[in-house]
């Protein structure tokens, strides 16, 4: 299926938030609870976080994509500044600082529907948000094979880190690519 990835505007907030919640339920229900999942608020949550993002993205701040197919949204994928905060495989709590662990840029978004796996719809939203020559890390749930098959084959590798997500309560690993690999 063809596809096109572009720079999201404002207008496109709404697409934005049926894709990520769409593919959150696709991809981690059994994972994620359910009553996070199923609430009927969660749509209106993500429009306006994306209206709110799509609003003060910047260069310097965050980076969004978005990928088409046949008129619609079929992916959406958004870097930013990094996130440093995680614990250590002894489950001490810590705080990464820059020279303990340089991280240039945080992938936080990176989500299409099943039906596009294997298109090179990944692959092209992850190639439109992330500078292969700066140091980059993000956060996958923990089981996620998929995903972290997906990143692996981009030079990702788990640096040991995990985190329980506040929000949803899902165990992650913190994966991170070096600037140039």
């Amino acid at each position: 299926m063809a596809h096109t990835v572009r720079t999201p505007v404002p207008a496109d907030a709404a697409a934005m938030a049926r894709v990520h919640v769409d593919t959150w339920s696709e991809t981690y229900r059994g994972i994620m609870p359910d009553e996070l999942l199923d609430d009927p608020d969660l749509i209106d949550r993500r429009q306006r976080m994306w209206a709110q993002i799509l609003a003060e993205a910047a260069p310097t701040k965050f980076t969004c994509a978005v990928a088409e197919s046949e008129a619609r949204l079929v992916g959406i994928a958004m870097s930013g500044p990094p996130e440093n905060v995680g614990s250590a495989n002894d489950g001490t709590e810590h705080e990464q600082n820059r020279a303990a662990r340089p991280e240039d840029r945080h992938l936080y978004v990176l989500y299409a529907y099943r039906s596009m796996h294997g298109t090179g719809v990944g692959q092209d939203l992850l190639d439109a948000v992330i500078d292969p020559s700066v140091t980059t890390a993000l956060w996958v749930a923990d089981p996620n094979p998929r995903a972290q098959a997906f990143y692996s084959k981009n030079g990702f590798v788990s640096d040991g880190t995990i985190k329980t997500d506040e929000y949803d309560g899902v165990r992650e690993v913190r994966m991170v690519r070096q600037a140039g690999a």
